[in-house]
């Protein structure tokens, strides 16, 4: 009530704006931050509770029904799944159940969890469930329904909250439309909960990054200790990558399985509910239904050729923020901007590059080790572009040149791997064949990251924009390059998991045979696989998702939410 002692007056019309889901007041109470990632940004993944939620919601959810008009509504009776809208308040609701008794409505909203201990909340009912039946009643009552109470079941303890519909409730539903209109108006999302008890559970905490985005945002004094950052983002994805190779194979689908049928009549089989990414090599066959089923789970298909060149990949729109994509324009079209990203990007590459030839060489190169950590901090300092690529250039000139001495002597039992120095397009040596297939690879990884937050891979700060160049995956892949690509050839070459009889020779060109592919894809998959530190957060995690949150890191930095980019620096 205001201070005349009146109720408060609801908004005008918002007939030409789109109406609020109740359900999504309920996040915007919950935490402003989740509201602006899943229904502004459009961000989104799924976790334990969210399937278990929708498991609860799945009998009631099953067959939409219709309420009978406000006129004709009889004097008992139940309708599961309803849909009502409310122009004058500018929301629309899709209530679980709706029960009619003695021509009264009244809403009721099945919930997971267990309801509050009631000395801790106002009514026994969490404030976002309050607000979401509150929403809902209004819309039921401007439709002209009579409605003076809404029921929260509470399926983990089994209890049903009555919310009665009264001024104040009536006032924070106002209150909560008002801010989410204001979110949605700001592509920027509000800062993370600090050190909350809500992050854990939440299904975007590795979207969010809220702990990590934090400790980014603080001002440091030199010499301080580093804040603390909770283990929130699960070390890897519990789905993995698929890769089909065999020559003649098709992929069909079966409900939720992939079928794959070989040439010899064999078949294997593949859960789309376990698979990341579907990688097909050379001439494979992929039904539509497959290509359908697999982007209507967020799981991309990348094609590759028979030798490992990278043709591109096909993914959902569910990825595609507006925002990110409208800074990440504005950035590349900004000189500075670029020119800061690009120095980090190279600078990342020549220190982890220098940390491998360090770690594995043998008997140290002192000059080359030197000369790499110098160009290190000319790149830092570069500037303008041409100069930072010339530096970029003069490292790798420095580093392959120190690559072979990485490489374990010849065994003869396994042929000889001699190398003089990168070439390419095409490879010309074994080596080289290696490093040009990892690279692939990883540029695929660093695609399907990109897209999963949001970017335009084309559109890059280090690379410059060229027709058919994914220049941002180049950019992001930069650092890695010596930690996942060099390091996963080091490994398969020295252990001997591929050997000299691994590969083809035609033309002048070297590629990897069959065999040898799926020797090296499993050494590829291992280092994926692989937990580390993260240097700027101490906690650890998979290349693979190291991959996302860098990419995740780089966004917010174009969005303005952090101030710089934080390479990913193994020591």
């Amino acid at each position: 009530m205001n201070e005349r002692g009146e109720s408060p007056k609801p908004p005008p019309s918002l007939s030409d704006e789109a109406l609020i889901p109740a359900r999504m007041l309920n996040e915007v109470v919950y935490c402003p931050r989740l509201f602006h990632l899943e229904h502004v940004g459009r961000e989104w993944d799924d976790s334990a509770d969210t399937i278990a939620g929708r498991r609860v919601h799945r009998r009631v959810d099953a067959r939409p029904e219709e309420l009978p008009s406000a006129a004709d509504i009889p004097e008992d009776w139940k309708a599961r799944s309803v849909t009502v809208s409310s122009q004058a308040e500018g929301i629309i609701a899709k209530i679980d159940l709706v029960e009619v008794t003695d021509g009264r409505v009244r809403p009721v909203d099945y919930k997971r969890g267990a309801a509050p201990d009631p000395a801790k909340a106002p009514g026994g009912a969490w404030p976002a469930d309050r607000v979401q039946i509150g929403a809902q009643a209004l819309a039921l009552r401007d439709a002209g329904y009579r409605c003076d109470a809404g029921e929260i079941y509470y399926a983990a303890s089994k209890t049903k909250v009555v919310v009665d519909v009264d001024d104040a409730l009536i006032a924070e539903v106002r209150a909560a439309v008002a801010l989410a209109r204001r979110l949605q108006a700001d592509p920027v999302p509000p800062p993370p909960l600090v050190d909350s008890p809500k992050c854990p559970r939440c299904s975007l905490v590795g979207i969010c990054l809220p702990d990590e985005m934090n400790a980014l945002r603080q001002d440091k004094e030199e010499g301080s200790e580093p804040p603390h950052v909770r283990r929130l983002v699960p070390s890897d994805d519990d789905r993995h990558p698929c890769y089909v190779q065999a020559s003649g194979a098709m992929v069909t689908k079966s409900g939720d399985v992939l079928q794959i049928r070989l040439r010899d009549g064999t078949r294997q089989e593949a859960r789309i509910r376990e698979m990341s990414h579907l990688s097909v090599f050379g001439h494979v066959q992929v039904t539509t239904g497959v290509i359908q089923a697999l982007c209507s789970r967020d799981v991309g298909v990348s094609f590759f050729s028979s030798g490992g060149w990278y043709y591109g990949s096909l993914a959902s729109l569910s990825g595609v923020n507006v925002h990110t994509r409208i800074a990440q324009f504005r950035a590349a079209a900004d000189p500075d901007k670029s020119l800061a990203l690009a120095r980090a990007f190279v600078r990342g590459k020549i220190l982890n590059a220098r940390t491998l030839v360090r770690r594995n060489a043998t008997a140290k190169p002192r000059t080359a080790l030197s000369r790499l950590k110098q160009l290190a901090d000319d790149a830092g300092r570069a500037p303008g572009l041409d100069t930072l690529l010339g530096i970029e250039g003069t490292a790798a000139r420095i580093y392959f040149e120190a690559f072979a001495a990485l490489l374990a002597p010849p065994d003869p039992q396994a042929g000889r791997f001699d190398f003089e120095g990168r070439n390419r397009r095409p490879p010309r040596d074994p080596i080289n064949a290696l490093l040009s297939f990892a690279y692939a690879l990883l540029l695929r990884e660093c695609r399907v990251a990109l897209l999963k937050v949001g970017f335009d891979p084309t559109i890059g700060f280090l690379h410059q924009p060229r027709p058919g160049r994914p220049a941002l995956a180049l950019d992001l892949m930069e650092e890695f390059r010596p930690l996942i690509a060099d390091s996963t050839v080091l490994t398969a070459v020295n252990s001997g998991a591929v050997s000299g009889q691994d590969f083809l020779q035609a033309a002048g060109a070297v590629a990897l045979d069959e065999v040898g592919r799926r020797a090296f894809l499993a050494a590829y998959e291992r280092r994926m696989g692989q937990e580390v530190q993260h240097p700027v957060f101490g906690y650890r995690a998979s290349y693979r998702r190291v991959l996302e949150i860098q990419a995740r890191l780089l966004s917010r930095v174009l969005t303005g939410a952090i101030p710089s980019y934080p390479g990913f620096l193994t020591r």
